[in-house]
């Protein structure tokens, strides 16, 4: 990579993307005190993860990401087939097959390295059928590459990664030219037949991929309340991060002082719910702050999608931008009790190593299209 390509880098990008990693470092700190014998062991292997991602995603941005385009298919098979071998060969972590353990290392999560394998792969899917997409019968092979690897994650089964599949495809298919029209039916359609599938479920047992307590929280969240046990069966998460965020007022309790969460009562606060940390520990300006920093990071990636220099880099910033928008819709959206509790991480915030290494490759790859995106003036 030529060194003159990095002052076109876009600055505002890698600053709020700092920011936020450091935001999310400090609230891990607290959300982890409570959560193992080692008040800092979480915050340790995060910052691990975060070095490894950094390194991935300079190496990344140095290579020209247009060469990609002739891995395409090689990696799209690469990705059914990390899928596969999850289904096969997979570790069960909390009621879900969706993780691969090498030994004395720590188990990973495949099905987050291959969503942004598979944007990759779909964004030149989609360029090789640029003006083709005005039909149903023409958007039909854009549903079939997706569907597949879309049927193996749900398999595992993991709803949450899956309905991110669905977001990823809607939304670079809509900006890959796809007719707006058919794709709104196409998803009012879904809608239904989801609601249809839900009703037969419960009412006749018809049988779905998904455990019950994953149904469950399709419903309950409408009224946590009425989860049959009276708000301490599968309304239990939601009622618990509602409770931590209410108290947590217009400036929060302090950092280290939410009782939710230190005490314990909100589950999964270093991962799933760490939004209601913040919304506890930092009250409303807090949890206000992350969102506003969070919409610069996207509209700093929409900015560099529509400067691309060709179609393939835009969709595939495209992407990995509706990839980090539905994370963050759906994981806050789930902790205020707008949206059913799938289990997705906020990114760059939530612990996890696949999560956060897989996020920043995603960043790499933006870059690339960043500092390629214009031509070097001498």
């Amino acid at each position: 990579m030529d060194i003159k390509r990095l002052k076109f880098i876009d600055r505002p990008f890698v600053m709020v993307l700092l920011i936020i990693i450091a935001f999310g470092l400090i609230v891990l700190t607290s959300a982890s005190l409570s959560v193992s014998s080692d008040p800092y062991f979480y915050l340790k292997k995060q910052s691990f993860f975060i070095i490894l991602g950094l390194i991935a995603a300079v190496m990344v941005m140095r290579y020209d990401y247009t060469q990609m385009k002739r891995y395409c298919y090689i990696l799209y098979g690469l990705s059914v087939l990390m899928l596969i071998a999850v289904k096969v060969f997979g570790v069960e972590v909390r009621g879900t097959t969706g993780w691969i353990g090498f030994g004395p290392f720590p188990p990973v999560q495949p099905a987050e390295f291959t969503k942004v394998i598979l944007i990759l792969a779909f964004a030149e899917f989609l360029n090789q059928r640029k003006g083709m997409l005005d039909t149903l019968a023409e958007m039909m092979p854009c549903f079939l590459f997706m569907g597949i690897p879309f049927i193996l994650i749900l398999m595992q089964p993991d709803l949450g990664t899956a309905l991110v599949y669905i977001a990823i495809t809607v939304v670079m298919m809509f900006c890959a030219g796809a007719n707006p029209w058919i794709l709104l039916r196409i998803i009012a359609g879904a809608v239904l037949l989801i609601a249809l599938v839900l009703f037969l479920h419960f009412q006749f047992g018809m049988w779905l991929p998904l455990e019950d307590y994953q149904l469950k929280r399709l419903i309950v969240f409408i009224n946590p309340y009425e989860d049959g046990l009276g708000g301490r069966g599968s309304g239990w998460n939601t009622i618990q991060s509602l409770i931590a965020i209410g108290s947590g007022g217009l400036t929060g309790k302090g950092l280290f002082n939410g009782t939710q969460v230190q005490l314990n009562f909100l589950p999964e606060h270093h991962t799933d719910f760490i939004y209601a940390v913040i919304g506890e520990e930092l009250g409303f300006l807090g949890a206000a702050f992350l969102i506003i920093i969070y919409g610069i990071l996207i509209i700093r990636a929409i900015y560099i999608s529509y400067n691309a220099k060709e179609l393939y880099g835009s969709l595939m910033v495209i992407g990995i931008t509706a990839m980090w928008l539905f994370h963050v819709f759906e994981s806050i959206g789930m902790s205020i009790g707008l949206m059913p509790i799938t289990g997705i991480p906020l990114p760059f915030l939530s612990y996890g190593g696949s999560s956060m290494i897989t996020n920043l490759i995603a960043v790499g790859l933006i870059l690339s299209v960043n500092i390629r995106g214009k031509k070097i003036v001498f």
